[in-house]
C-alpha cells in the first residue's frame, strides 16, 4: 500500500505501510513541497506518484525507515543524479540529507511518541 500526503502518517497508516516489508518502509520525499509518498515496493513507484502530482525531479529523494531501530537512510537508486552532483545511491549533500531526515522524522513522528 502506498500512501502519499503532506501531513504526518497516523499509527494506523504506518501499520498499513508496513504491509510491504514489515519493519522497513520505503519513502520518497519532495523536500521542497514537504510531501511524502511511502510504502512502495520500488522507489520509482512513489517517485511517479509525486511527479504526477506536480513535484519536480530535482526535489525528490528516496530512502526509508527501519521501524524497529528508527534508523533513517537516504539510500535509493533514484538518488543517483550526476547532474545534481549526487553520484551515489546515498544522499551525499549533508544539508540535503539532514533535511530528508528531518522530514522523515516529521512524517513518522507517531513512531517517536
Amino acid at each position: 500500500m502506498i500512501i502519499t500526503k503532506s501531513e504526518p502518517f497516523t499509527k494506523e497508516e504506518i501499520k498499513r505501510l508496513q504491509e510491504q516489508f514489515d519493519v522497513y518502509i520505503k519513502t520518497v520525499i519532495d523536500v521542497k513541497n514537504k510531501v511524502c509518498s511511502a510504502g512502495c515496493d520500488r522507489h520509482f513507484e512513489s517517485e511517479r506518484i509525486l511527479l504526477d502530482q506536480g513535484s519536480h525531479q530535482i526535489d525528490l529523494w528516496g530512502g526509508g525507515m527501519d521501524l524497529e531501530t528508527l534508523t533513517i537512510d537516504g539510500n535509493s537508486m533514484i538518488n543517483i543524479r550526476p547532474s545534481q552532483g549526487n553520484t551515489s545511491n546515498e544522499i551525499l549533500d549533508p544539508a540535503l540529507r539532514a533535511k530528508f531526515e528531518d522530514l522523515t522524522k516529521y512524517f513518522f513522528k507517531a513512531m517517536y511518541e
